[in-house]
């Protein structure tokens, strides 16, 4: 489970994360980081999880994994962003390891100080 400091619940802050944020994807998640200027708060994240992913017990599976694993990775992520994973279809079925290793990738993609080398990629593991 996620600090309540780390949950994200603003509609608004969904958006703009949505909208303004860099965007990386895998072929189960997409990822979306915004990093407001001139804001002090803790680091947030939300998850996004249709019923295109499957049924509310599928669902639901999919959100824990995602939290677990966001949880393992808060001190990677920049101070007052507000990030956003977003589960695609293919999530539903995905097994655990498949989904931190598409974390991971969505993660490198969409962090500013990102490593280009694959010595950078395993630093996110």
């Amino acid at each position: 489970m996620l600090p309540r400091e780390h949950r994200l619940t603003s509609g608004p802050d969904f958006r703009s994360a949505s909208r303004k944020g860099r965007r990386g994807g895998s072929r189960t998640l997409v990822a979306h980081l915004w990093a407001p200027e001139g804001v002090e708060h803790p680091v947030r994240v939300g998850f996004v999880v249709s019923k295109a992913v499957g049924n509310a017990v599928t669902r639901n599976r999919v959100k824990r994994r995602l939290r677990h694993l966001v949880r393992e990775r808060l001190e990677l992520l920049p101070a007052s962003g507000v990030l956003v994973v977003r589960a695609t279809p293919a999530s539903g079925g995905a097994s655990g390891p498949q989904l931190a290793a598409d974390l991971d990738q969505c993660l490198s993609k969409v962090l500013p100080n990102r490593l280009s080398s694959p010595a950078g990629a395993g630093a996110l593991r």
